[in-house]
């Protein structure tokens, strides 16, 4: 009988490795974290984290402080490796880069043993899972892996997609349901029991991996399309002159319907790349897939031809004044609201862009950011009351603490429906109105 898994290897301290490696840490499991950021390992090994995630920092100092969590940049033995390392995509054509899956096994093959666990919960094309144990056996041949051996191999195969929200990463790693994609049933089982550890959700056992790397694709492209839908609703109701807040709450009144609410276009390390993993195994037969990614992809440029139309409406009326004096607050640089993560965000892309064309001064509110990315050198970090003086102010991300705000004097540009007055809901019908 194989012993049971006392000790877990974490590759990648990210956004979603860090907090996996705490909760297993948290349960008294002794966790080792590599990540090659020296400067990441530092950080968790003195109890701090290099992320914001609310309830992270507690749990990573208590896990450290008891001596369950330490983190090194080079790979140690250890009964379980679970990698969650970057899968973005590369150039135009949106092909999934695997090389940062492909290092990983690089580094921890040296250090696998018989009965090892290894799970890849880096969100992933169909058929990663299967090309990291190639990659891993042909660096081991010492050792069997199940597209060897079956059920007999060595070393236990499974992929297990992360499915959680920034922002509620602790609470939902422990009670989201996990999809869990073995290369046979015994990976599975194994890849089941470890999670079960922290895990209050279920664990459902898909019928390999290639099921469960296409469950995490297709839950992000469901989003995507419906997100691009409400997007379109925006564009259509912009030439109809519609109040597309109005129209959706009015839609969503119907028991059938949910229509998403519209942005700036979609961001994040998941709804914006994974569809294209979808499309680039399959390019013939996913066009509405493709067509949902064109729809937000086109949505920045779009708004920034909003906030040009509002530029020249506030020069016409204040013909004395030139463009270079012209001030624009822009509200909210991250891909999603209360974090701080600027990955793929469509709000940081427009407001690049404007730092580019516009001549005037550029105010940005963003309360989840010490300092703004070197591309907005030009830009000016500011509180929020101190970007009520701007003449024209675009609303990209609609932070907690942005709602419920006045709406400030000048040309409004919003593309989250803050400042737009919600459709009166009557519970009765007025007979001195209706006669």
């Amino acid at each position: 009988m194989r012993k049971p898994i006392t000790k877990v290897s974490v590759i990648g301290l990210g956004y979603i490795g860090l907090p996996t490696a705490a909760m297993f840490a948290s349960r008294k499991i002794e966790v080792v974290g590599v990540d090659v950021n020296a400067h990441t390992v530092d950080t968790i090994n003195r109890g701090e984290i290099h992320i914001i995630e609310p309830d992270l920092d507690m749990v990573v100092s208590a896990a450290v402080t008891k001596g369950y969590l330490r983190a090194v940049t080079v790979p140690e033995p250890a009964d379980a490796f679970l990698i969650a390392v970057p899968t973005p995509f590369t150039g135009d054509d949106h092909a999934p880069d695997l090389s940062y899956i492909h290092a990983a096994c690089t580094a921890i093959a040296p250090v696998l043993k018989r009965g090892d666990l290894v799970i890849l919960e880096s969100t992933s094309p169909v058929g990663a899972t299967e090309a990291m144990a190639g990659w891993l056996a042909e660096a081991r041949r010492d050792l069997s892996f199940p597209q060897q051996a079956g059920e007999d191999a060595d070393i236990r195969i499974a992929h297990c997609p992360e499915r959680v929200l920034p922002g509620k990463v602790m609470q939902e790693l422990i009670s989201n349901d996990r999809v869990i994609g073995g290369m046979t049933p015994r990976c599975s089982a194994k890849a089941a029991a470890l999670y079960k550890l922290f895990v209050t959700g279920d664990c459902v056992i898909a019928s390999g991996p290639r099921a469960a790397e296409m469950a995490k694709l297709t839950e992000n492209s469901f989003r995507d399309v419906n997100i691009a839908f409400a997007n379109e609703l925006s564009l259509i109701c912009d030439e109809l002159d519609i109040n597309v807040w109005e129209l959706i709450a009015l839609a969503n009144r119907h028991p059938r319907v949910n229509i998403l609410q519209p942005g700036p276009g979609v961001g994040g390390h998941c709804i914006a790349v994974d569809p294209w993993f979808i499309v680039s195994s399959a390019p013939a037969v996913s066009p509405l897939i493709q067509a949902a990614r064109g729809v937000n992809s086109a949505k920045p440029e779009w708004v920034l031809e909003q906030i040009k139309a509002a530029l020249g409406a506030h020069l016409a009326a204040h013909p004395a004044k030139s463009a270079s004096e012209v001030e624009i607050a822009v509200y909210g640089l991250t891909f999603k609201p209360d974090i701080d993560d600027l990955r793929e965000s469509p709000a940081l892309e427009i407001a690049k862009e404007l730092a580019q064309w516009h001549a005037g001064p550029l105010a940005v509110v963003e309360p989840n950011i010490e300092a703004l990315p070197t591309s907005l050198n030009a830009a000016r970090l500011v509180p929020f009351a101190e970007a009520a003086r701007a003449d024209i102010h675009v609303m990209l991300v609609d932070h907690q603490m942005f709602k419920g705000s006045t709406r400030p004097q000048g040309e409004i540009v919003d593309t989250r429906g803050i400042w737009e007055t919600p459709p009166a809901i009557y519970s009765f019908v007025d007979r001195r109105l209706a006669g």
